[in-house]
């Protein structure tokens, strides 16, 4: 009987301390999703996928209550835009000191199809 156990035991032993030298496998670590940089961007002055561009035109309507502006430009290429009349949101404060028919030149971001005027100076 104790010449079985012990055979049983030499046996054994090699698979019990087949695993011993092995190291744990690290956890695997995923890079963060599009949207969970975007939800960790959300705080930071420019939206995500917005673009920034420098335009020129003419204001062709105004309403600062709201926070709009109205504005015949040129083409802007950084943005992709051509030519055109279009509106542009943009803070009260910033539509001070001009008014319609004021030659400008504008920055402006993008985001989507919807342009918000960041800087406006007449020419």
């Amino acid at each position: 009987m104790k010449k079985t156990m012990i055979l049983t035991a030499l046996i054994a032993l090699p698979f019990g301390l087949s695993g011993c030298d092995k190291k744990p496998e690290a956890a695997k670590v995923e890079a963060p999703t599009a949207a969970a940089t975007a939800d960790a961007m959300s705080n930071m002055a420019m939206p995500v996928g917005a673009k920034m561009g420098k335009g020129s035109g003419t204001v062709t309507a105004i309403d600062p209550t709201a926070g709009k502006i109205t504005l015949d430009h040129g083409a802007i290429p950084a943005v992709g835009w051509p030519a055109m009349k279009m509106g542009f949101s943009a803070k009260p404060d910033l539509l001070k000191g001009v008014a319609v028919g004021d030659k400008v030149d504008f920055d402006v971001t993008v985001t989507g199809s919807a342009g918000e005027v960041t800087a406006i100076k007449k020419q």
